[in-house]
């Protein structure tokens, strides 16, 4: 089997502690029901909409706070970073990345974006030191799954898709990347993840966990 020679995660629940117990948390903490959130912004096509238009930065982050807590009936100020505020980084997932790179694996960070500005979800993550290349979505007016933000993380890595690993925990991500030739890992248990790209990288990654 021929290991591959690049790794490209994604941040929200790949990097960090897992999305939905923090939106749980929010709700509790603002009275809402078990769910309401989620209904409100991410099974509803027009929220989802204009989440898609936060990501690509064609909205701001303080809009799309107005929006959602407009449907929500909870004040907007800071709305995107009291909903994620239990967000913790994934230690085993961050050491085994740093792991790979002293290997000699070029790892790079594919996020779709939540805004930078007033809450910045990767503040005190070192992105820009740690990895060889940060493709944000906002950044560059893409989102995944388009195919264009995985082929300009590709240029950035100097690779072709067929020599990477790519590891987002939306399973709906991972099937437009394998169209390129990505080999895809869905992020569910960091300690699986961590295995599966163990045997995938061709390199130990446990024991920096």
């Amino acid at each position: 089997m021929t290991t591959s020679r690049g790794l490209v995660l994604d941040f929200g629940g790949v990097l960090t502690t897992p999305l939905l117990p923090a939106v749980l948390a929010f709700e509790k903490r603002e009275g809402l029901p078990e769910g309401a959130a989620i209904t409100a912004l991410y099974l509803d096509e027009e929220a989802t909409r204009r989440t898609h238009e936060l990501e690509r930065g064609a909205i701001t982050q303080a809009q799309w706070n107005t929006d959602a807590a407009a449907r929500l009936g909870v004040p907007p100020d800071n709305l995107m970073g009291r909903m994620f505020a239990d967000l913790r980084p994934e230690a085993s997932l961050i050491a085994a990345a740093a792991a790979a790179r002293r290997a000699g694996v070029k790892v790079g960070v594919l996020s779709n974006s939540a805004g930078l500005d007033p809450w910045n979800l990767y503040d005190g993550y070192d992105l820009e030191r740690l990895y060889d290349a940060v493709v944000i979505s906002e950044e560059c007016r893409l989102r995944k799954p388009e195919p264009e933000i995985f082929q300009l993380m590709l240029k950035m890595l100097d690779l072709p898709a067929e020599q990477c690993v790519f590891v987002d925990d939306t399973e709906q991500y991972l099937a437009p990347a394998a169209e390129l030739g990505f080999t895809t890992v869905h992020a569910r248990e960091p300690l699986e993840t961590i295995a599966r790209l163990e045997t995938l990288l061709g390199v130990p990654l446990t024991d920096a966990v």
